[in-house]
């Protein structure tokens, strides 16, 4: 299978983390707990009063494939699709290794024409690679999320992909912005952060072109977005998911503001009600002592 455009998410990602690693404050998911002892560290998407979970780096995972869903023109079932396969082929991690000579979050075979190992093994090319094939099954919506995904993945499984349905509705739903403030995450305190510059380059290739102002505070510097209202939950959300990544400490959006710190018995208190924001505003702080890097 040819090669995909990266939609830039390549280079930002890339530059994300070696950033973070530079200013040495990429801590791995293992070991979190030392550092924010009695937190729960993770995100929850909640969908019609039911609660489902993702370790911090699956949330962000996700947050990358249903953004590329929307970027492409595909429905939030694309992207609940996508998000089953990848949650059945690798529990959303961009694995080295799998089956045979399977790779990445979808676990795609360089030996069945999916690309080189090089290209799979990038998180957008493999995402984009998987939403080829499934663009190309006729009526796709129409199809049970399970008998979509065994259409692309061919797997020897053929119906292991039903038992992630429901969560992976409640996340597309969240990160594709179709169900306000239904998102929410808790994290360790934020020793530093990326730069302005880099969030925001982040978020305009994730979102698509948008419009950002920066200004500075005590609590730190707010990079505030306008957005039309139809992307501006998939921008919140998706400013959540990345939050560990960036150092992100506060975000708002139409009435709403998620707070980093805000913590009550292990778990963040999630979205509280604030007239900060507009439905055509989305603002995100970072906190004072940012890298430069």
């Amino acid at each position: 299978m040819k090669g995909r455009a990266a939609l830039g998410w390549l280079v930002i990602l890339v530059a994300a983390t070696a950033a973070l690693v530079g200013g040495g404050i990429w801590v791995l998911n293992t070991v979190k707990a030392t550092f924010a002892p009695g937190l729960a560290l993770g995100c929850t998407a909640t969908v019609a009063d039911a609660k489902y979970s993702l370790a911090l780096d699956q949330a962000q995972n996700a947050a990358l494939i249903s953004t590329i869903a929307i970027q492409r023109g595909m429905p939030a079932r694309a992207a609940t699709i996508a998000l089953a396969t990848g949650m059945q082929e690798s529990k959303l991690r961009n694995i080295d290794y799998g089956d045979l000579d399977s790779v990445g979050i979808f676990q795609q075979r360089p030996s069945q024409d999916w690309g080189t190992v090089e290209e799979i093994m990038d998180p957008v090319y493999s995402t984009n690679a998987f939403f080829d094939v499934l663009a190309d099954v006729p009526n796709y919506v129409d199809l049970p999320i399970n008998d979509a995904a065994q259409i692309v993945q061919r797997s020897g499984f053929p119906h292991a992909y039903a038992q992630h349905e429901k969560l992976s509705r409640a996340f597309a739903s969240a990160l594709t912005g179709q169900s306000p403030h239904a998102l929410n995450c808790t994290l360790e305190p934020a020793a530093t952060a990326s730069t302005p510059d880099l969030v925001i380059a982040a978020a305009q290739t994730a979102v698509g072109h948008l419009t950002a102002s920066t200004s500075e505070g005590e609590a730190g510097t707010t990079l505030q977005f306008e957005v039309n209202e139809a992307f501006g939950w998939m921008l919140a959300h998706w400013a959540l998911a990345n939050a560990n990544q960036f150092g992100i400490v506060g975000i708002g959006h139409d009435g709403k503001a998620w707070d980093r710190n805000a913590n009550a018995d292990g778990h963040n208190v999630g979205w509280q009600p604030s007239g900060a924001t507009t439905a055509t505003q989305v603002t995100i702080l970072l906190p004072a002592a940012a890298a430069t890097g």
